[in-house]
């Protein structure tokens, strides 16, 4: 999943996922809001109750308007479990500041902090460290 409010960055992103061959899914979304009503299946996400979606990663930016990824992050940890799922949050930002990398440091659903753009070589470093994925053919494969 893709929480970011850059039309331009999700595109991008996307495009580096789809190359490196690892999901079947991308779920992109420009607002932290957006990205909850999709975890809780509200508003233009309708899904079946007993099936929430659950994204094994989420790419998070910091700064958006409206609910910035602190934001988002706050309103994530309050969600029912079955909401939430076992999902790796990487922020994926622009910012320099010291600072937002110590606060993610100090929340424990953030499993990385990353500086933009992404990468493939973040996607392997990311899915190495916490899927056990091997990149072998341009095809990633449980190791």
């Amino acid at each position: 999943m893709l929480i970011d409010d850059d039309e331009a960055t999700n595109f991008i992103n996307t495009e580096y996922i789809e190359e490196a061959q690892c999901t079947d899914h991308i779920q992109v979304t420009n607002s932290g809001q957006k990205a909850l009503n999709y975890l809780t299946c509200c508003e233009e996400f309708a899904c079946d109750n007993s099936n929430f979606p659950c994204p094994d990663l989420i790419f998070l930016d910091i700064n958006m308007p409206a609910m910035d990824g602190w934001e988002f992050l706050d309103k994530y940890q309050k969600l029912k479990k079955e909401h939430q799922g076992k999902v790796i949050i990487i922020m994926l930002t622009t910012s320099l500041n010291p600072d937002d990398k110590i606060r993610a440091g100090k929340i424990p659903e953030i499993s990385g902090f990353a500086i933009k753009p992404l990468t493939l070589e973040l996607i392997d470093e990311v899915l190495r460290e916490h899927f056990n994925w091997q990149l072998l053919n341009a095809r990633y494969y449980r190791m």
